[in-house]
């Protein structure tokens, strides 16, 4: 019994949710067939290697799709390839997705572009901070002067700022206060820097920064139909194209489909958006290659912590029981993860999983699906389970947001791409979902 719990144990920290793979990660499962053919590195890289200016692209997909994982690919990918690439996860150290404007994200690729380029001459930064230390000091928590402080003291202050801005809400509002009218001079100064360090990497093409999970921003309705993504995304778009390197940009999935996605088109080089894993087809017939990509996902993690045991009797009590996990999830990597553990964790400390055991976790995960849903969303729910469709507008953009509706891909026979909404699985077995349905 220690042993199964033991390798239970494993199990469970095999599948953590939050946790995307390193580039070359033996766990790693290429879907790109089952995701209506996109790949980052045709998409994103090749607009980087083959444009003689800089570009700024924007990357989207539902939260928990993996975006960062395929990122992180990019990155590895684009410095085999002579670039320097500065890759940051936004929400980490720097911004708060509860409460995000324009100025957090340019302080963010301030701060980490300084830590990166060590060699740089820091100096239009600083003085850029020093310019407004008088107002910004008392943020800072320091009556010293900004000229007595150390070069690392000096630098340090962004990073100080971004910690503020994302812990700390009553003081995110007083440094936007302060920095919001000086975000050009501030752009000025990064460029100036960004410059400098462009040749200090004499070894390096070009310069590439990476600003992930930008797309878990939660949308601030400003108006019945703007909210601060329109603010950041559009109304900013030409300050987060101004910084003189490539740029790439996470975005919401719900921003590709807004009023305003023919701005965005005309605004930024492209914007490419990562699919579900297509693990049925419109006409709700389970999709046999799709659900073999979700098994290969589970079966990879699982055969590095016990080779040679079976998903579908040793794990699982049945191929059944084992395809109705990866049919659940609706193709959602994120949630695939999140009810693995569910079911290693209620497994009463004994293999393999039981029908039981799973249908108690998607009772579970669907609790907080169902939290998420307004009373006047169920009916819109039900139109596009009929339809596959969604209209342009901003009750289809927030189910697109909690990932209620889900994206999915795929060539038809023509090679046409054919693109595709569905409900999320776990909704789909609510009574109330099911009794509008009849």
């Amino acid at each position: 019994m220690t042993n199964q719990r033991d390798l239970l144990k494993r199990l469970f920290n095999a599948f953590k949710p939050s946790e995307p793979l390193k580039p070359g990660s033996s766990v790693y499962v290429n879907c790109q067939d089952v995701r209506g053919d996109g790949d980052v590195i045709t998409d994103l890289a090749e607009n980087i290697k083959l444009s003689d200016n800089n570009t700024c692209q924007l990357y989207a997909g539902h939260r928990g799709a993996g975006k960062s994982t395929e990122l992180l690919r990019l990155k590895k990918h684009l410095e085999d390839h002579g670039y320097f690439v500065v890759y940051f996860a936004a929400d980490e150290k720097d911004i708060n997705p509860e409460d995000t404007e324009y100025s957090d994200i340019l302080l963010a690729c301030t701060r980490h572009l300084l830590e990166h380029l060590k060699q740089a001459n820091p100096e239009p930064l600083l003085d850029w901070l020093n310019a407004r230390w008088s107002d910004l000091k008392d943020l800072a928590n320091t009556e010293i002067s900004f000229k007595n402080l150390d070069i690392e003291s000096q630098i340090s202050q962004y990073a100080k700022l971004t910690a503020h801005i994302r812990a700390e809400p009553s003081l995110r509002k007083k440094i936007r206060d302060k920095v919001n009218p000086n975000t050009e001079s501030l752009i000025s100064a990064l460029n100036s820097f960004i410059s400098e360090g462009k040749k200090k990497l004499s070894s390096y093409s070009q310069l590439v920064v990476i600003a992930d999970n930008l797309d878990r921003i939660v949308p601030i309705y400003q108006s019945e139909e703007r909210t601060n993504h329109d603010e950041i995304f559009i109304d900013r778009s030409a300050q987060l194209k101004g910084l003189d390197c490539h740029t790439i940009y996470t975005i919401p999935i719900s921003m590709i489909y807004s009023n305003h996605a023919l701005n965005m088109k005309a605004e930024y080089d492209d914007y490419q958006v990562l699919p579900m894993i297509m693990v049925a087809t419109p006409e709700g017939e389970t999709y046999e290659s799709g659900v073999a990509k979700m098994r290969k996902i589970i079966d990879k993690r699982v055969q590095e912590i016990k080779p040679n045991l079976c998903l579908e009797t040793e794990l699982f009590e049945s191929r059944e029981v084992l395809d109705k996990v990866c049919l659940v999830s609706g193709g959602h990597v994120r949630d695939l993860m999140f009810l693995m553990q569910s079911v290693i964790k209620r497994a009463g400390g004994k293999l393999p999983i039981t029908a039981r055991v799973v249908q108690r976790a998607i009772t579970e995960a669907r609790l907080s699906y169902i939290r998420s849903i307004q009373e006047e969303e169920w009916q819109v729910l039900v139109d596009v389970f009929r339809s596959k469709k969604k209209l342009n507008n901003q009750q289809y953009r927030n189910l697109l947001f909690n990932r209620c509706l889900l994206e999915y891909v795929y060539f038809d026979e023509e090679r046409e791409k054919q693109v595709w909404y569905d409900v999320h699985p776990l909704i789909r077995g609510v009574q109330k979902f099911q009794e509008l349905l009849q």
